[in-house]
Formats: C-alpha cells, structure tokens, sequence
C-alpha cells in the first residue's frame, strides 16, 4: 500500500480528490506542515473538528485534506473564536457547499429538461 521506493502501488486512486481525502501523514508530519502541536490536533480530533484516517494498527494518518481544514481552523483560532464557535462554523461551511452543489446540479436538470420541453408545449404555458 503507499508509495514503493518511488513508484504508486495499484491501491492508490487515480483521481485527485480521492488522494487529497487520503490519509498520509503521521501527526508528527501534520504538526509540522500545519504549525500545530501534536497535544493540540489530538484535542481538535476529540472535539470532532477534524477526523484523521486510522491505520489497522491505530495510528493517526492526516490527508491533504485534514491539513487545510486545520489550515481553517487556525485561520478562525486567529481571529479569537473558541472551539465551539469553530466546529458550527465549519459545520455550516460544509453545509453550504453542500447545498450549493445541490442546486447546481439541480439548475443543470433544469436547464436539460427545458431544452427537451417541446416548443408548443411552452405556449401554451405562456398564455
């Protein structure tokens, strides 16, 4: 699984996202690259504001994607909001994406079944 002495294995996905979302760097990596102190990634995975992937054995792996978050995270820290504050805020920050993805993909419906909609039938609607 991983990297093998500088090629991919075949578990590794293909697409960016799914390697983004992919759990690679121990806590001492991600405390490192994110400037945060080991003692404090493990209190804001307990408080549930990021979720590293585990290994079989139980060690904490951190993808690309937990390190921007944390990224938010100190970002907000910054500016004197608490943790609580923190974990509704990223909440609501997903919730949002989410919601904006929805209607995308809902005007893209909307635009396909319009350009499908014969033209008598849009008259008769008009009048």
């Amino acid at each position: 699984m991983g990297v093998v002495r500088g090629e991919w294995s075949s578990s590794v996905p293909d697409d960016f996202l799914a390697r983004s979302a992919r759990g690679v760097y121990g806590i001492s990596v991600a405390a490192e690259l994110s400037g945060i102190d080991p003692q404090t990634l493990r209190l804001y995975e307990r408080r549930g504001l990021l979720t590293p992937a585990r290994t079989d054995g139980g060690t904490r792996r951190y993808s690309d994607d937990d390190l921007d978050r944390l990224q938010r995270i100190n970002e907000l820290v910054a500016q004197g909001i608490n943790i609580a504050g923190i974990a509704q805020i990223l909440h609501l920050e997903h919730r949002t994406s989410e919601l904006e993805s929805d209607n995308s993909e809902l005007k893209s419906e909307n635009a396909r079944l319009r350009s499908e909609e014969p033209t008598t039938t849009r008259r008769r609607g008009n009048r």
